[in-house]
Order: C-alpha cells, then structure tokens, then sequence
C-alpha cells in the first residue's frame, strides 16, 4: 500500500528516535554508573577532615569506607534480579533515590554513627541501581559493534569513577568542606532522576516469575559476611576469629544458596548460566583486574600523599592522566577487538596492565612524578581499560533475555568483590613488608609486585579458558 507524505514523515521521525534514543539511555545509565562507582573511593581524601569534625577513631574511619562496600557488594545480585523482575527503569530510579537521599543524610551527620548508617544506606542504593544500568545499557543499543560501543563507554565511564574519586574528592575538601563529598550527589543524583524518569522506558524480561526469596536472602547474606569478613582483614588479620569466623559463614551461606538453587524451579541464579565458558572466565578475569585496578588508587593517592608530600587536590591532580589512560583504553577497545576479536585483546590488555603494575614496583621514596605517577599509571590503566571492554562484552553475551539483569549484577558484583579482596589482601601484604611505619615505600612496592603477579595468572587463566571464538 503507497505511504502518504503523513505516513512517510512519521516513518522518518521513528527512525530519528531510534537513533537517537537509544543513546540518550546509555548516558543516562552511564551517569548514575559513574555516582556510585565514585563513591567507593572518593571518602579516602576526606578522613582526616572527617577524624577531626565527627572525632571518629580509626575503627570508625574504616567502616566509613566498609560500610558502602559492604552493602553494595553484597546486594548487588539481588538488585540485578530485582531489575529483571520488577523492572529495569523502576530499579534504577529506586536506587539512586536511596543513594541521592542517603548522600544527603551523611552529609548533614552530626555524629559517626549516623554517617556510617548512611553510608550503608548509599551501598544499597548503588547496589540497586548498578545492575540495571549495565542492562539499561545492552537492552537499548542492538547487538553488534553499536552495543560494544556501549558497552565500551559504560566500561569507561565506571572505571573514570573509581579513578575520579581522589581528585573529586580531593578538590571539595580543599575547596569546600568534607561534607560536600557527600552532598554534591544531591544535585546530581536528582539531575540524573530527571533525566532518567523523562528518557527511560520501562522494560523487563522476566514477568510472571517469582523472586526466589530464600536464595535471595542466601546470597546476599552469604556476600555481605563474605565482604565483612574481607574488610575485617585491614583491622584484626587474616588469621584472627574476627575475620575468619565472618569468612567460613560468608562461604557457608553460599555453599547453602548453591545447594538451594539446585533444587528450586525459579531460582535466583540460575547454575547452568556458568557452564558457558565465556561468562565464567570473563566475570573471573573482571575479578581479578578489579583486584588489582581498586588498590592501585588507594597505594597512589596514599603515596603521593604520605611519601611524596603532595596536598589532596595535587594527589587528585597526579592521577588525572591515569583516569583518561582508563577512558582511551575502553574507548579504543571496540575497534581493536574488530580486528583482534575480544579474547586476544581482553590477554593483551591485561598482560599490558602487568607491566605498569611491574613498573610501579619500583617506585622508591625520592621518586619523580613522570616516572614512579605518570608513565606507570598511564601503562596500568590503559592495559585496564583495554580488558574490561571486551570482558564485560563477553560476560553479557551469553545471556538470555530473562537474566540479562542478573548477569549485570554478576560482572557488577566481580568487579566489587574482586576489588575489595584485592584492597583487603593486597593491604595486609604491603603492612607485612614494611618494617617501618615511617617507611611506606618498600610494602607498597612488594604490594605492586603480587599486583602484576595477579594479573599474569589472569592472562594465562584467559588464555586457557576463553573460548576462542565466541558470539559478538
């Protein structure tokens, strides 16, 4: 039938949607991505501000940072579920809700109880939110070089936040005030909501199941007393009953979720989805890069600060160039794996990051800003940045539409996981080979060490796993 003039304008406006909407979404959710993965690093410039004003003592310094750790990594499953189930828009805005009002509730604390309450409070939300975003993302952008492209930005823009924080964070409290860390989420937080509420359409894939409720409240208590336990490691050790007792329980609740997903007929994870190699491997290779990349930003900003004399927002400065090495890697990623596919540049990326990571082993204690911040950051967070692009492509490609929340939540929940272990153990091997407190640099230096011997394992675990041809 002959299409009138009405008929073909409308056809031409649909298609100018189609254009352009689905990456007004990938911004949208690369936005509250970028909110919450800040958020895991942007306090550590602002303790010394916060030890002074609230009095808090080191215990409560630490669980400043732990409490959003905690939470966020331990719901984080339960929240990519929930985005399959209930919806990906509605998950997405509940959670940056929480964390947007819990910003603010931490930013007005008057004590240090209520500003770990709200930092809990924040972890949740971002363990809500983060999820949906990643399936946000893949949902709107077909498959193809369009989606690993979005994929890529997404890649980019998580990592920038975790880089981002030491000089966001560093700049607020020289300029402002400890508190601002935490209140500037607010306008942020309710700019991305509108945009979100105007810009997202509702979608899910998984209606008519049902939440499965024991294995929900299996796995995120058998993750959130795995991280307590991992983080109780920087304050009694491994080898005290304050760790491992959290650490046995945490593994002990997950032996249980397993044993229980087994059995049920909606379960919340389902098993089989790890039997594809490519989700497998790439969420242990995300694992184990996170491990390294999410104590690589502590140790520096530490170390520019404590060793080589730098202010807040000088150390925040420094890193700058490594947080743009993060974005040009992810972003040159989509065209590198067109030519090498994603499983050679996923090994070459990681083996790329092993050697910034050698490199930085040598830092020493008179060190020059080109040679032990620069050139060894750069290195580092390129070599990162070309990894996770075509790891996260090759962990969500192997799901079904049904579960696509629930396999964001899993790359979301290795990143998390592998960073905290990583901080944790990587923490305890720096304090072990130092055998001054007034001398930092030799633990740092053996901590980059086990960091790049992290990452070769990594590169031979990819090698030997990833299957060599997967689906795009």
């Amino acid at each position: 039938m002959p299409q009138t003039d009405s008929a073909t304008g409308s056809t031409a406006t649909r298609r100018s949607i189609r254009t352009v909407r689905p990456w007004l979404v990938v911004l949208v959710a690369c936005a509250g991505q970028f909110l919450v993965v800040l958020d895991v690093s942007v306090m550590n410039v602002a303790l010394p501000s916060l030890k002074a004003d609230l009095g808090l003592g080191t215990l409560g310094l630490q669980w400043v940072l732990n409490a959003y750790a905690i939470a966020f990594a331990g719901f984080m499953l339960l929240g990519g579920r929930a985005a399959d189930l209930y919806g990906r828009k509605a998950m997405f805005l509940a959670g940056l809700g929480l964390f947007t009002a819990a910003s603010v509730v931490g930013g007005l604390a008057p004590e240090g109880g209520h500003l770990i309450g709200a930092r809990a409070a924040q972890g949740l939300g971002a363990a809500v939110l983060s999820p949906a975003t990643l399936t946000l993302v893949t949902s709107a952008v077909p498959a193809g070089a369009a989606r690993t492209r979005a994929i890529a930005t997404w890649t980019a823009v998580g990592a920038a936040g975790g880089a981002a924080g030491g000089f966001v964070g560093g700049l607020l409290v020289d300029l402002l005030d400890w508190r601002w860390v935490l209140l500037v989420n607010a306008p942020l937080g309710v700019l991305i909501l509108a945009a979100a509420a105007l810009w997202l359409s509702e979608s899910r894939t998984a209606a008519g199941r049902r939440l499965d409720l024991p294995g929900a409240v299996l796995v995120t208590g058998g993750l959130a007393t795995l991280a307590y336990g991992i983080v109780q490691t920087e304050m009694a050790g491994w080898t005290s009953a304050a760790t491992l007792l959290p650490l046995l329980g945490g593994l002990a609740l997950l032996a249980v979720f397993v044993a229980v997903e087994k059995r049920a007929k909606e379960p919340l994870v389902p098993l089989g989805i790890f039997r594809n190699r490519a989700v497998s491997a790439a969420n242990t290779g995300i694992m184990l890069c996170g491990a390294s990349s999410f104590a690589m930003w502590f140790f520096m900003t530490v170390y520019a600060q404590n060793v080589l004399g730098y202010t807040p927002l000088q150390a925040g400065l420094a890193l700058v160039p490594s947080s743009l090495a993060v974005l040009v890697g992810s972003k040159a990623a989509p065209r590198l794996m067109a030519v090498t596919g994603a499983r050679t540049l996923a090994i070459a990326g990681i083996l790329t990051a092993a050697a910034g990571f050698a490199w930085q082993s040598t830092l020493t204690a008179d060190g020059t800003f080109l040679t032990t911040v620069l050139g060894p950051g750069i290195v580092m967070m390129a070599g990162i940045g070309l990894a996770t692009t075509p790891l996260a492509t090759l962990a969500t490609s192997g799901a079904a539409p049904g579960d696509a929340g629930l396999v964001s939540g899993l790359v979301n929940t290795s990143r998390t996981m592998g960073g905290a272990i990583g901080l944790a153990l990587l923490t305890t091997v720096a304090a072990a080979a130092t055998p001054d407190p007034d001398h930092l640099v030799p633990g740092y230096a053996t901590a980059f060490r086990v960091s790049t011997a992290v990452l070769l394992t990594a590169a031979a675990l990819m090698t030997l796993w990833l299957p060599r041809k997967t689906a795009a």
